[in-house]
């Protein structure tokens, strides 16, 4: 089974990754991995969705709303972030933008002077390292070796640290069966009492809403695209009426089964 995830190898989506298959390739676009697997290309994709200090993932959120794929896991991991380089004194600190605002309250307390840089990936960000020894990175201590040392260990904000993945199939493998599913709603208008009408239907079927994110359509200024992540299959006769009560709502606009899945819980 070949997947696509963020790369370069190293990166913690790679980790995950390991835990769907053996044969893994890289890119460095959440799109493209969407893109990948919804032309067939892959057999399946695996990107990050939500943080629990930064929260969710947005353009993971968009590339969804644009390309049909199905969700069929969502695999939950513990980020442990360590500050690497090559010597003690640097100028730069390297990582993707998650990593940086995750460790934010530790560089400004240890290092208030040293100046941040995102790029692509963690595993972006240990090559920098690599390459130049007045830049450090963030990234997953096992990146370490060589001339690269740990200088400090779980210098994230919160010890409680974990994001979530998503594994993605082609569309014509979405199930029904799962713990939890995922929607995206497209109104395509905006009343007064929108949101309550589209939260409404779980309410009373005692559904628990896991997550709602709301992202911009890109089609005009106030205008939203809405994710729903619920704790229930949508085999389910309950999950079955809210589905059919939000397309009533949609109206002109569409709602998109993403899927039922379980979640997995994997450590490094």
């Amino acid at each position: 089974m070949r997947a696509l995830t963020l790369g370069p190898e190293g990166t913690y989506s790679h980790r995950a990754a390991r835990a769907v298959a053996d044969e893994i390739e890289f890119t460095e676009s959440v799109t493209n991995i969407v893109e990948g697997v919804a032309s067939g290309e892959y057999d399946r994709g695996v990107v990050p969705i939500e943080n629990s200090i930064e929260g969710s993932v947005t353009e993971s959120l968009d590339a969804l709303a644009e390309r049909n794929v199905a969700v069929v896991q969502e695999i939950v991991t513990p980020i442990r972030h360590a500050l690497l380089a090559q010597a003690g004194e640097f100028e730069t600190v390297a990582s993707h933008p998650q990593a940086l605002a995750q460790c934010r309250s530790y560089l400004e307390r240890e290092y208030p002077s040293v100046k941040t840089e995102a790029v692509a990936s963690t595993a972006r960000g240990v090559e920098r390292a690599r390459q130049d020894p007045s830049v450090a990175a963030i990234g997953h201590p096992d990146n370490a070796g060589g001339d690269l040392r740990v200088l400090a260990e779980d210098i994230q904000d919160r010890t409680s640290n974990a994001t979530r993945f998503v594994v993605l199939a082609p569309e014509s493998e979405k199930s029904e069966a799962g713990g939890k599913s995922s929607l995206i709603i497209y109104p395509n208008t905006n009343y007064p009492g929108l949101l309550l009408e589209m939260l409404e239907p779980f309410a009373e079927r005692d559904i628990n809403l896991t997550r709602i994110e709301s992202r911009p359509s890109g089609e005009r200024l106030g205008d939203y695209v809405f994710h729903f992540d619920f704790a229930a299959g949508l085999y389910e006769e309950r999950s079955q009426e809210v589905v059919e009560v939000l397309r009533g709502i949609a109206g002109e606009g569409w709602v998109r089964e993403l899927g039922s899945y379980d979640t997995k819980h994997v450590l490094y």
